[in-house]
């Protein structure tokens, strides 16, 4: 079985979305609808997430990269949380197929150490891990927690993203303790000066997650622009996804100029 990949929108430009930890490309509607004018979009669910299920696939982000890269034309590659390490890697390893990459509340390394204070807790991420084995359901309900932690509306959003987890069945384990392991060792931001595509650095202001000072950072290494979205959490497309489509317009007009000559 191969991944699955909805085709949404009908712009210009094309555009591949990727999901978060957990989810499934169902979580970005809001964004698909703001930019569906604008953008033809190819919405991935990563393996073993809503209807990639059952593809065999691990998720490794070389892997992944290299296998939607097989199955979407050259477009700009969004990523938001744990889908921005699969983004950033084909834009560093694939820049024919990424024409610009789009980090939406999205680190080159999750985990705080005494090198990169701009991290999340290094022990949640292992107890997240741990949590896994003992209890799936509770672990998934945590984290959907904190990715709605610092919102404008915290239960909203997290009732919306239990609503959505399970709409196309439940996420492999395999995959989510993969998952866990990239979060816990992946490592980019010596790579950041030789990225070669534009590049948008989007965070919201109250994530608990990633912090915006690792966005911002981030963008300064490789000469992107940043903007950070003063009301959003670590679900920015959730109640402001007109302020993330306006944030990828620099990404997106030079590629409207191109399309129109």
């Amino acid at each position: 079985m191969s991944l699955y990949v909805d085709r949404r929108g009908h712009g210009p430009i094309p555009l591949v979305l990727l999901h978060g930890w957990a989810m499934h490309g169902g979580v970005l509607a809001p964004l698909v609808e703001a930019l569906e004018n604008q953008c033809t979009m190819y919405v991935v669910d990563l393996p073993g997430h809503g209807r990639s299920r059952n593809c065999g696939l691990p998720l490794e982000p070389h892997v992944c990269a290299a296998a939607i890269a097989k199955l979407t034309p050259p477009a700009l590659w969004l990523g938001w949380s744990l889908g921005g390490t699969i983004a950033l890697t084909a834009a560093l390893e694939l820049p024919r197929q990424v024409r610009g990459l789009a980090m939406l509340c999205a680190t080159p390394k999750f985990v705080r150490d005494a090198g990169w204070p701009h991290g999340s807790d290094a022990q949640l991420v292992h107890q997240l891990a741990s949590d896994l084995e003992t209890d799936y359901h509770a672990t998934i309900e945590r984290f959907l927690a904190l990715e709605a932690m610092g919102s404008a509306d915290p239960r909203g959003e997290l009732r919306h993203l239990r609503e959505l987890v399970f709409t196309h069945g439940e996420p492999d384990l395999r995959v989510l303790q993969e998952g866990i392991r990239i979060l816990e060792s992946s490592d980019r931001r010596a790579a950041l000066p030789d990225l070669a595509v534009r590049s948008a650095w989007i965070s919201g202001r109250r994530d608990r997650l990633v912090p915006p000072q690792a966005m911002a950072w981030s963008a300064s290494q490789c000469g992107g622009q940043y903007t950070e979205i003063p009301q959003a959490g670590h679900a920015p497309f959730f109640g402001h996804a007109d302020a993330v489509a306006q944030a990828l317009q620099p990404l997106l007009a030079p590629l409207s100029l191109e399309q129109a000559r």
